[in-house]
């Protein structure tokens, strides 16, 4: 996947100017794909100039003008292409995860303080997709938004979002008590 596909679906809500793309990849596409707001806006310039999205200049009189973009048909087309072609598998790269390797050789007091702190990282992840969640269906049940909601992809990714960080936030307190409980029995002999 390249970041213009997430730029085209995270478009697929409406027009956005630069600023609200920014916003809007960090709180629901930011689960999936990482992209700083520099990298946004020189990608919305490519899409642009492609013909993939348009834009459009909104004069303001208080502040400085902008531009909207939104999908054009060869935007949409392109996305159609992306979802049929087939999709690599994903892997894990962690540094996290090299630093646990290690630790019957290294000191584990800096690794535990770090699995705890990405534990508490998790876990204002996992607040805030729960806030966009009950943002996202209102009024209605889980069950019934995913049968009749209007637009349930965002949803959906940020049910995976939340099943991730939830996971992560229960691995990294189970290896830090696993750690600080070693240390405890071999500081005990």
């Amino acid at each position: 996947m390249a970041l213009r596909h997430a730029v085209l679906a995270a478009l697929l809500d409406g027009e956005y100017s630069g600023y609200q793309l920014a916003k809007a990849f960090d709180v629901g596409v930011a689960n999936f794909w990482h992209a700083l707001p520099q990298q946004l806006y020189a990608e919305l310039t490519r899409l642009e100039r492609e013909g993939l999205v348009t834009g459009r200049q909104v004069v303001q009189e208080t502040r400085p003008n902008k531009r909207l973009f939104k999908v054009t048909d060869a935007g949409l087309a392109e996305l159609e292409q992306f979802a049929a072609a087939a999709s690599k598998p994903s892997f894990i790269r962690d540094d996290l995860l090299v630093k646990v390797q290690a630790a019957d050789r290294i000191s584990t007091g800096p690794l535990i303080e770090q699995l705890e702190e990405r534990a508490s990282v998790a876990e204002a992840k996992i607040e805030l997709f729960g806030k966009l969640l009950r943002q996202m269906r209102g009024e209605r049940d889980e069950e019934e938004f995913l049968r009749r909601g209007e637009r349930i992809g965002p949803y959906l990714t940020c049910l995976r979002g939340l099943a991730f960080e939830t996971d992560n936030r229960n691995w990294c307190l189970r290896i830090a008590a696993v750690l600080r409980d070693r240390r405890t029995a071999r500081a005990e002999r």
